[in-house]
């Protein structure tokens, strides 16, 4: 393991000025599943890594069956399937937080995490495109908000500019006839990487006979994971059929 400094945030104003610092030579610390087997590896670099599990709103996850859900960039996987409100309202979501490595690692990783990792084969980015998540991000000039779809810019790189770092993940209410599951194909077992991934939203009208709309996306296909809207369009207005 390569010798680095280690902080623990107080403040995402704290968390910004020492990115904003040590550039590229600084890491944030989420789940650290990631992150601390890449640096033993020696497939990153850092100088410093940053802590922020301590800080609330990146820890904070609340549920409102109105507002929708607020998820903190650290808030591991097991705490969101373990959440009856939210397990109920995201069933589709609970499929990738079962998948993210074993029940270990799930009491530490979390989506924001997997999200920020970009890896194309990642069990949360295509769920949570499906589901219209939406970024908060924090950085030198202030708050900024962007679409999951828009996060991931190459294998292992993402949006996030000198000095920002994702807070937290918001996830749209569901409405009354709405479904989500993401489904994989992996050659071997439940602790594989994913050949294709994929996460589908639908939206059905109040006979539930009929597609209002639908979000798709692919994950494992592409350099990033792939928001396929001519999919989901081709779905919008047609009668729900087994095939």
């Amino acid at each position: 393991m390569q010798a680095f400094d280690y902080v623990t945030a107080q403040s995402v104003d704290e968390v910004v000025d020492l990115l904003a610092e040590k550039g590229e030579m600084a890491r944030v610390l989420s789940g650290g599943t990631d992150l601390l087997v890449a640096l033993r590896e020696g497939r990153r670099k850092a100088e410093l890594v940053i802590d922020v599990k301590g800080l609330p709103e990146t820890t904070a996850m609340s549920y409102d069956a109105s507002k929708g859900l607020s998820l903190g960039a650290a808030v591991p996987c097991h705490r969101m399937y373990d959440d009856k409100s939210v397990a109920t309202a995201y069933p589709g979501l609970m499929d990738s937080a079962h998948l993210i490595g074993g029940t270990q690692i799930q009491g530490r990783a979390s989506m924001g995490g997997n999200l920020c990792n970009a890896s194309p084969a990642a069990d949360s980015i295509p769920n949570l495109i499906a589901h219209g998540a939406i970024c908060h991000i924090a950085g030198p000039n202030g708050r900024r908000q962007l679409k999951v779809e828009e996060f991931c810019t190459g294998p292992g790189r993402n949006a996030l500019g000198q000095g920002e770092f994702l807070v937290s993940l918001e996830i749209p209410a569901p409405k009354p006839g709405f479904g989500a599951a993401y489904l994989r194909f992996i050659p071997r077992n439940e602790m594989d990487i994913a050949v294709v991934g994929v996460g589908a939203a639908v939206q059905l009208d109040e006979s539930r006979s009929n597609f209002v709309s639908a979000r798709i996306s692919l994950g494992a296909v592409a350099p990033t994971p792939l928001y396929v809207e001519e999919a989901g369009a081709a779905l919008a207005g047609k009668p729900v059929n087994e095939a």
